[in-house]
């Protein structure tokens, strides 16, 4: 099988085996749902309806498990950040997270502190506490793999879902996309980049972008549930694998709806579109942590905007979702239509899948 993703299909496939008997687990494995939800509170056996009525359950357990293989450098910060990331996606705030780090035998003690390091320089950031994991020296890695799992707590009423969008809800785009895919590059392929043409700032500010405007979607997440009332807020979701046009189909996917993007409306930043450019690359289909996508109601449009630029972060409406039998459409600067881009496997998996060994 290609690296990347599993097929969707195949993963919905598998997702359909998982019993359904534990009436604490509000959200479960979903195709499009990237954390599970468990009304932790709840005494066993407790439907999630009666918990709620009786308020036997004010607040929730989140958790959420994300690997790091792409990327080399700041691989430890990487591993917070996208484990928060989802988290913050359910209305949670991010609080414990474990890290299972593998690594090569060439690594030194040094090398190994100072992966230690970016994970601490991160949890303290996000105001997580490390609280364990495990690590290990593993034959025939030729570089670093780190699994997190955070875990993160909600008011049981402010749940979000990826899959709660609505016909008719507008889609809010923040930051712009592909961040994530661009660092991973610039700092991974940097001499290759180089080599085709990519001038020397160009691939500096592309590896910067890690931390500005960051892979982090934790402030607008929160921003937004504190300015929005619960039934304002259908969606929230951090396209991340396999870029927008995943994220977006997850989130159509997961909603039962469809989906209209303006392609104009769609931020690239210029250090992402001169390395796309220059690989061959489609920033619609680049690992896209530090993009947000909000699905709202079109009422609460502006006070949304309101909200995330009171917090720093940078947004726009792109689109709305629609109903599911009219597809997913990308609308183009002509105001033609064409149905929304599908990638079988994230473009930075192309791209490093093609080099030669």
């Amino acid at each position: 099988m290609r690296t990347g993703k599993l097929p969707p299909e195949l993963l919905g496939r598998l997702l359909s085996r998982i019993p359904r008997t534990d009436p604490r687990v509000l959200v479960g494995s979903a195709v499009g749902e990237d954390a599970a939800v468990i009304d932790f509170a709840a005494p066993p056996g407790t439907p999630a309806a009666a918990s709620e009525r009786t308020g036997a359950a004010a607040r929730v357990l989140v958790a959420k498990t994300d690997p790091i293989t792409f990327a080399t450098d700041r691989i430890g910060w990487y591993a917070v950040h996208v484990n928060a990331n989802d988290v913050a996606c359910t209305g949670a705030t991010p609080r414990w997270f474990l890290a299972t780090a593998l690594l090569p035998h060439h690594w030194d003690e040094a090398a190994v502190s100072r992966l230690f390091d970016q994970l601490l320089d991160a949890c303290r950031e996000l105001g997580i506490t490390l609280v364990g994991g495990h690590t290990e020296v593993t034959a025939g890695l030729d570089r670093p793999i780190i699994a997190g799992c955070m875990l993160g707590e909600a008011p049981r009423r402010g749940l979000v879902r990826t899959g709660g969008g609505r016909p008719g809800d507008c889609l809010i785009l923040t930051q712009g996309i592909a961040i994530e895919g661009t660092a991973v590059l610039a700092r991974e392929a940097g001499d290759r980049l180089h080599a085709r043409g990519v001038a020397p700032e160009v691939i500096e500010r592309a590896a910067a972008m890690l931390f500005d405007p960051g892979i982090s979607v934790v402030r607008a997440a929160q921003a937004l549930c504190a300015a929005l009332p619960p039934e304002a807020l259908h969606s929230l979701h951090d396209p991340t694998e396999g870029g927008l046009a995943t994220g977006v189909w997850e989130v159509a996917e997961a909603s039962g709806t469809g989906a209209a993007i303006e392609l104009d409306a769609i931020t690239v930043c210029p250090p992402t579109r001169a390395i796309c450019d220059a690989l061959g690359l489609d920033p619609l289909g680049l690992l896209a942590s530090g993009a947000l996508l909000a699905a709202i109601t079109p009422d609460q449009e502006g006070a949304a905007l309101a909200a995330l630029q009171a917090a720093g972060v940078p947004a726009a409406p792109i689109g709305r979702l629609t109903p599911r039998e009219d597809g997913l459409q990308l609308i183009l600067p002509d105001g033609s239509r064409q149905p929304w881009p599908r990638f079988e496997r994230d473009e930075v998996a192309r791209y490093f899948d093609e080099q030669p060994a």
